[in-house]
């Protein structure tokens, strides 16, 4: 590459241009097809909160019954509350990046890939639970995918951002260095609340639980508004 190619393509990169040869396009069918992703892993949720059998079948009361499904319960409501989280912040991540190309979209298509894996591990989780000898692995397998899903969410982050390559041209630059900071301590925190489950698994939900809650205070808000 020649000298003046090389400051034509520093001063493109810079200012956000594309290089040559890439093509660049709107966010908008990227998040709607998200968006239909996300509704569906979210309603299969339910979908593994079996029915209690008739009273005849199982021989005990069907309030019996409803209690004994409390670990679907408990995979439900933090895996319920991490998804619509997720969704949340996915949405607020196209606030910022406004173009996107075939990288971006493969990288997220991975990114659903894992979401949608999600309600998996939670049936898994649901169904043993309440057995002494299955329940670290299954709170390690639930928490595994949630590692691979915040790394994920982590890459499709940083590619959008990095040297401004898909963001918005009048994108606040410190609020989107204040979200990085905050998005990279998510795997090692779901890594953490992995580890636990080794020691204690109810200690391990219970970090889940409290990292959703954490993921779902607001974000650095911006102080120039961001192209529509």
């Amino acid at each position: 590459m020649s000298s003046t190619s090389y400051h034509r393509a520093a001063s493109r990169e810079r200012a956000g241009v594309p290089p040559d040869g890439v093509e660049l396009s709107e966010t908008a069918r990227l998040e709607a097809f998200s968006d239909g992703v996300f509704a569906i892993a979210i309603t299969l949720l339910v979908l593994e909160i079996k029915v209690p059998p008739a009273h005849e079948a199982t021989g005990s009361s069907l309030l019996a019954s409803l209690r004994h499904l409390w670990p679907s319960y408990v995979g439900y409501l933090i895996t319920f509350v991490t998804i619509g989280i997720m969704w949340v912040n996915h949405h607020a991540m196209f606030r910022y990046i406004r173009r996107t190309d075939r990288a971006c979209l493969l990288i997220n298509v991975v990114f659903l890939l894992c979401l949608s894996f999600l309600p998996f591990p939670t049936a898994v989780l649901a169904e043993h639970l309440d057995d002494p000898e299955g329940r670290r692995v299954a709170t390690v397998f639930y928490g595994c995918s949630f590692i691979v899903m915040a790394l994920m969410f982590n890459l499709l982050w940083w590619y959008g951002t990095h040297r401004g390559r898909l963001l918005g041209a009048d994108v606040d630059r410190e609020a989107v260095d204040t979200i990085s900071k905050r998005y990279r301590f998510g795997p090692v925190l779901y890594a953490a609340a992995t580890a636990i489950a080794f020691v204690s698994v109810a200690a391990s939900l219970a970090l889940h639980a409290s990292l959703a809650i954490l993921f779902a205070l607001p974000e650095a808000a911006p102080r120039r508004a961001h192209a529509a």
